[in-house]
C-alpha cells in the first residue's frame, strides 16, 4: 500500500502541525513503515507505551507527522523489528526492551541503557517498585564488535571524560593511528526523566521538559507545551507564539557561536575559541536582560510564556545581534583564511549524502551531507509559516560543511530575530490552559539547534501526566558518528565529534 493510502486512513492528531495517528497490527506495522521508506520519509523515534504493551513509532513524511501505534497481543513479547528500514530504530528498539520490556525481531539484544543497573527481567517504566536488590559483584561483559587483524587494536575512552563532560564509552579499532571501526556506548548515567514524568501533572511537566537537555531548553518545553495545548484545544496568543520563536533563535545563535569557538580551539586556534565565547558571553548577557534568564528553562509555559519583555530590552538585543552578526561575518573570513584551519577541517569525518540519507543523519549535522530537512521550512509551526526561514544546505559533509552550516545559520537565525522583533504583534502572552481528559494524547515537534526535537505525551488520571517520551535526534545521528570517524586519526576524532557535538544528556533519559 502506498504511502498517502496509509495516511488517509489515519486520523488527526492534536500538537505539531499535520500530524496523524494510526493503529496497526503487526503485519501491518512493517508495511506501514516500509511505505514510509519508499517515500523518502524519516524515523523520528520509537517508544513503548500503555503499560510496555503498545509500540508506537513517529515518522516525518512531505504530508506531515505519522504515528503508529501496534498493540502487543496477549503473551506476546516481541513485535517486527525496523531497523532494515530505519537503522537508527536499533537502539530505539534496545532501549525499549530495557525499560518496558518488548523485544523486537532484531538480532542485536545487547542492552542499550540497563548498564546492569536493575535486574535483566526488571523494566523501570513499567515495574510498579524498585528492583530487587543486587549483589552487586557481577559486572556484565558488553559484547563490543571487534576487528581482527595484524597491527590492529583498540583504544577505549571513556566513560569518564575530561573536563565536565557527560559519560560516554568510545571503542576505537586502530592501526597506527588509521580508525578501522569506531563503536560507541552511551546511557551511563540514566537520570531516569521518562518515569519522573509519570509523577508529575500535565500543567507542570514543561518544567522537566525544558531541562531534559540543557542546551535546547527551549526547543524541549516548546515541544512540550505544543502537544499539551493541542490536547486542551488552547489557541496560544500570537505574541507568544512570536516570542517563542524568539527564544528558539536566541538559543540556536548561542549553541552555534559555542561551537565555531570550540572547533577552533580543536582545530589549534585558540583565537577562534576566545572571540567566539566573549561573543556568545554577550549574547546571554542581553537575553537575560530581556527575558530573564541566560539559559531560557523556564521561558516556554503552557498557554505561552512566562514573560513579556519591555520594548527597550528588546531593542538592546536587536542591537546586540546586529553587532555579533558583523564580528561572526568578520571572523568567518579568518577561519576561511587561515591555512592550518583549513588543513583540519576540510576533508575530515566526511559523511556523503548517500551515506546521510541511509542511516538518516538529521538535523544540522544532515543539512551538511545534503540532507535538506529542517521542520521550520518543511513542517512549520506559527509563526515560521510567516518568518519563512531560508534553508542552509551543503553536500560536501566533512567538518569544513559543518562549520559551514553553522556560520550560514547564524547569520540566517539573526535575520529571523529581526524579523521577528520588527513584527511583534501586540496583546497577551499566555493564557490559560485546561487539563486534558485521561487518555488523550497528542505530540509536539519542533526544529531545535541540533536538530527536530519531539515529545509524545499522554494524559493520566487526575490531571496527571501518563506517559511523556521526549526524543532528542542525537539518537539518530550517534551511530553516523562511528561512520564519520572510519579512515580518520585518532587525534582528529575530538575534531569531528565535536562538529557533529551530540547530546549525552538528550539520548540518556
Amino acid at each position: 500500500m502506498p504511502l498517502r493510502r496509509w495516511l488517509n486512513e489515519a486520523t488527526p492528531l492534536p500538537g505539531a502541525p499535520r500530524a496523524r495517528a494510526l493503529t496497526v497490527d503487526a503485519d501491518a506495522w512493517r508495511e506501514a513503515a516500509r511505505a514510509v521508506a519508499a517515500a523518502g520519509g524519516r524515523s523520528i523515534t520509537l517508544w513503548a507505551a500503555g503499560g510496555g504493551r503498545t509500540l508506537r513509532a513517529a515518522f516525518a513524511t512531505g504530508p506531515g507527522v505519522l504515528v503508529l501505534s501496534l498493540p502487543l497481543a496477549a503473551g506476546a513479547e516481541t513485535y517486527p523489528g525496523i531497523e532494515d528500514l530505519f537503522p537508527c530504530a536499533n537502539r530505539l528498539q534496545r532501549a525499549v526492551a530495557d525499560l518496558s520490556g518488548p523485544r523486537s525481531t532484531d538480532t542485536d539484544t545487547r542492552p542499550w541503557l540497563r548498564h546492569a543497573a536493575w535486574p535483566a527481567d526488571y523494566h523501570p517504566l513499567v515495574a510498579q517498585g524498585g528492583p530487587a536488590a543486587a549483589d552487586g559483584t557481577a559486572v556484565e561483559v558488553y559484547p563490543f564488535v571487534r576487528v581482527e587483524g595484524e597491527g590492529v587494536h583498540e583504544i577505549p575512552v571513556g566513560p569518564v571524560h575530561a573536563g565536565v563532560i557527560e559519560p560516554g564509552h568510545f571503542r576505537f579499532s586502530v592501526v597506527g593511528e588509521k580508525i578501522l571501526r569506531l563503536e560507541e556506548r552511551l546511557g551511563y548515567a540514566h537520570k531516569g526523566i521518562e518515569r519522573r514524568f509519570q509523577s508529575m501533572a500535565l500543567l507542570d511537566g514543561h518544567r522537566l521538559a525544558a531541562r531534559v537537555s540543557g542546551d535546547s531548553a527551549v526547543a524541549y518545553s516548546w515541544a512540550y507545551c505544543q502537544a499539551l495545548e493541542g490536547m486542551a484545544g488552547t489557541e496560544v496568543p500570537p505574541r507568544a507564539v512570536w516570542l517563542r520563536a524568539l527564544g528558539l533563535e536566541l538559543e540556536r545563535m548561542a549553541n552555534h557561536l559555542g561551537d565555531l569557538g570550540a572547533l577552533g580551539n580543536d582545530a589549534g586556534f585558540a583565537f577562534g575559541l576566545a572571540q567566539f565565547s566573549r561573543l556568545k558571553e554577550q549574547l546571554l548577557r542581553a537575553t537575560e536582560h530581556a527575558l530573564g534568564q541566560r539559559y531560557l528553562f523556564d521561558f516556554v509555559v503552557p498557554g505561552g510564556v512566562g514573560v513579556d519583555p519591555a520594548p527597550e530590552a528588546l531593542r538592546a538585543l536587536g542591537a546586540c545581534a546586529e553587532d555579533i552578526q558583523r564580528e561572526v561575518v568578520r571572523l568567518r573570513e579568518i577561519y576561511d583564511e587561515h591555512a592550518g584551519v583549513r588543513d583540519r577541517f576540510n576533508g575530515a569525518g566526511t559523511v556523503l549524502p548517500e551515506l546521510a540519507a541511509r542511516l538518516g543523519l538529521t538535523g544540522l549535522a544532515g543539512r551538511a551531507s545534503g540532507q535538506a530537512f529542517d521542520l521550520r521550512c518543511d513542517l512549520p509551526c506559527e509563526p515560521y509559516t510567516e518568518l519563512r526561514p531560508r534553508m542552509v544546505v551543503r553536500g560536501e559533509g566533512d567538518v569544513a560543511a559543518r562549520v559551514a552550516v553553522r556560520f550560514d545559520e547564524f547569520v540566517e537565525s539573526c535575520r529571523l530575530l529581526g524579523e521577528i522583533l520588527a513584527h511583534l504583534p501586540d496583546g497577551p502572552v499566555r493564557v490559560s490552559v485546561e487539563t486534558p481528559a485521561e487518555g488523550a494524547f497528542g505530540i509536539g515537534l519542533v526544529e531545535g539547534w541540533r536538530g527536530p526535537v519531539f515529545v509524545a505525551l499522554e494524559a493520566g488520571a487526575a490531571g496527571a501526566i501518563g506517559r511523556c517520551h521526549p526524543h532528542d535526534p542525537s539518537w539518530q545521528n550517534w551511530p553516523v558518528l562511528e561512520h564519520a570517524a572510519i579512515g580518520n586519526i585518532v587525534p582528529d576524532f575530538p575534531l569531528i565529534n565535536k562538529s557533529f557535538n551530540l547530546a549525552y544528556s538528550g539520548h540518556d533519559l
